[in-house]
């Protein structure tokens, strides 16, 4: 690209040059490199926008954590709609079958940006920690409107069911899992709360 040409929504061509880096070649292949030539850019404009690349990176998690936030509200409204097992494996599909995945891989892979991002998430793993929290505040809804017992434990119930579908997720090479094979682990998980039929 020639000098002095404007990119319009660096930021964001940047983040989306990460993300297909990250899905292609995994978290070990992302540099500031790899992310501006996949971009089509000067290395300079990543670093006209950003500090280094750990702020690069931290402001990329950052981004699609925000992402999550604005589904959580989707799930949520989700409540007393459908089923609770359908809205459960639609929002893991949703969560799993977009790019979190690779981004808890390249949480877990670099102890500076954990560092970073311990500012907005101190415990947990940022993304899935995030994801926890807008299940459990799904099911609390649930809860409220009877669809799930009164009895039922949201703060375990939420992690199993993340935790259950970032395993069936976590091969970032493999074919992902079908949507029955996804809804049957959910409905397993919910099985002794739910109050509705389990299809």
């Amino acid at each position: 690209m020639p000098t002095g040409v404007a990119i319009r929504d660096a930021r964001e061509q940047l983040f989306d040059a990460a993300e297909r880096v990250l899905l292609r070649d995994g978290p070990s292949a992302l540099t500031s490199r790899a992310v501006t030539t996949e971009a089509g850019c000067a290395k300079g404009v990543l670093h006209r926008h950003f500090a280094d690349f750990d702020a690069f990176l931290a402001e990329l998690v950052l981004d699609r954590i925000a992402r999550i936030d604005g589904r959580a509200a989707t799930l949520r409204d989700s409540a007393g709609t459908g089923t609770v097992a359908d809205n459960l494996a639609d929002a893991l599909t949703d969560l799993f079958a977009s790019v979190a995945v690779a981004i808890v891989g390249l949480v877990t892979s670099r102890d500076d940006l954990r560092t970073r991002l311990r500012r907005t998430t101190p415990t947990g793993i940022p993304v899935l920690t995030e994801a926890t929290a807008a299940i459990a505040s799904y099911l609390t809804v649930e809860r409220e409107l009877g669809r799930i017992a009164a009895h039922a434990d949201v703060d375990t119930l939420a992690p199993t069911l993340v935790g259950t579908g970032h395993m069936l997720f976590a091969d970032r090479k493999g074919t992902p899992p079908e949507t029955g094979a996804v809804r049957r682990a959910v409905t397993a998980v919910i099985a002794g709360v739910a109050r509705e039929p389990l299809r």
